[in-house]
């Protein structure tokens, strides 16, 4: 039994590279369709282990009141409607009001996404971030500190000038050297380093490991300019009570804005797992459109596999009736026909599965996703792939299996 699949195998081999160039553009038909299905793929699983890296660590106890809601958009002639800056007064009075038990809020504004720090006779490029915060927000925010401390309540109340830095800086203006309780200048004023965050990496983009925080007051002091706008975050000890905390919030933020019970929230509320599950719904419209995609690539694949192996058929049919005449029975017949196509898209989904991750991992590298082996893709790109050889190559090999041997000795 293994000889004989062993020497269909052989056969079948030798018919494939007896017709190279058909079966190279048949092999590269079905390896497009792999390619789009692992490459898409691939490029979603990575921008989703980025967004659950983010936003993950912020945990799903926690809740955000901003000035728009995520979801906020324009469709259309349809005008955006303008909310109204969060100001320092109304953050303040939300910070003393809002008493709902066992929470902490979190307070912070960018001051500027293109500070100079510098550091004795070294200096940064004029690219980093500078966040005025209060206490609570590296816990709210899930930053970790890899070395030194976290903002205290002394350190905000007290105005202290003390920061904490993002881990890049240790290999920049630092060259490698410890960074604590060093001295860092921003806008001319000085700061004593108390804590270098564990990296983040990069977001679309944006470097999460090249910024500093700095206490609220301070930041205040050196960003003064009009309609700065705050953001508010709520952690709440206990996920149970969040949906609660959440209603009290609102309650609270409408009354400092003085909104009657008609009018509508002129801000925006964000839950952290909400904010997740929206961006991994966009994500599975994704996914879904690469199958689409495939599904289209793949069906073409499998009528030009089908075509190839018809013509192989015609194109063999002498062979077939000498094979008959010499014993071969039907099924070693059709066995041979149908290894042939199996190997043929074997060989495209393996490199479509190839060109797939390359892409992905292309792609994933130039926007800063968290690129990783895209092992499920890969699984299905294989179930595909002999899927698509039993489709297309079964009726060919029972058309080869069914010919008449004395029919097909006297084919010309």
């Amino acid at each position: 039994m293994f000889s004989l699949l062993r020497e269909n195998i052989r056969i079948a081999l030798n018919s494939i590279r007896s017709q190279s160039l058909r079966t190279i553009l048949t092999v590269l038909i079905i390896a497009i369709g792999i390619t789009a299905l692992v490459g898409i793929l691939s490029a979603v699983a990575a921008l989703e282990n980025t967004i659950s890296k983010d936003f993950a660590s912020m945990g799903a106890n926690t809740f955000n009141i901003q000035r728009y809601e995520f979801r906020t958009q324009s469709f259309g002639n349809e005008e955006r409607k303008i909310n109204p800056i969060i100001s320092y007064r109304e953050v303040r009075e939300f910070e003393e009001k809002y008493e709902y038990p066992f929470t902490e809020t979190a307070i912070s504004f960018t001051g500027t996404s293109s500070a100079e720090i510098k550091y004795e006779n070294e200096k940064t490029d004029p690219e980093i971030s500078v966040m005025g915060v209060n206490e609570y927000y590296l816990e709210n925010s899930g930053l970790e500190v890899e070395s030194g401390r976290e903002f205290n309540v002394f350190d905000i109340k007290n105005n202290n000038n003390v920061a904490v830095i993002g881990s890049d800086f240790k290999d920049g203006i630092f060259k490698g050297f410890d960074p604590m309780n060093k001295t860092i200048s921003i806008r001319g004023a000085k700061f004593k380093v108390i804590g270098v965050l564990e990296s983040k990496g990069s977001t679309f983009g944006n470097n999460q490991d090249l910024r500093v925080f700095i206490p609220i007051q301070h930041a205040r002091s050196l960003f003064s300019q009009p309609n700065i706008n705050y953001s508010l975050s709520v952690k709440v000890e206990d996920k149970e009570v969040l949906d609660a905390a959440m209603d009290e919030a609102i309650i609270t933020f409408r009354n400092i804005r003085g909104l009657s019970p008609k009018e509508e929230n002129n801000f925006g509320l964000e839950r952290s797992d909400d904010l997740i599950n929206r961006i991994l719904r966009i994500t599975g419209a994704l996914n879904i459109a690469a199958w689409i995609i495939s599904i289209i690539t793949i069906f073409g694949s499998s009528i030009a596999l089908m075509n190839i192996m018809l013509v192989t058929v015609t194109e063999r049919t002498r062979e077939i009736g000498v094979r008959k005449a010499l014993g071969a029975k039907k099924n070693t017949i059709a066995t041979q026909f149908f290894l042939e196509t199996l190997v043929i898209g074997q060989i495209g989904g393996l490199l479509g599965i190839i060109l797939g991750i390359t892409i992905g991992y292309i792609v994933s590298s130039s926007l800063d996703f968290n690129f990783t082996t895209p092992w499920k893709a890969m699984l299905w790109a294989t179930g595909i792939t002999v899927l698509v050889a039993i489709l297309a190559g079964s009726y060919p090999a029972a058309k080869a299996a069914k010919q008449d041997p004395i029919e097909s000795l006297r084919y010309e």
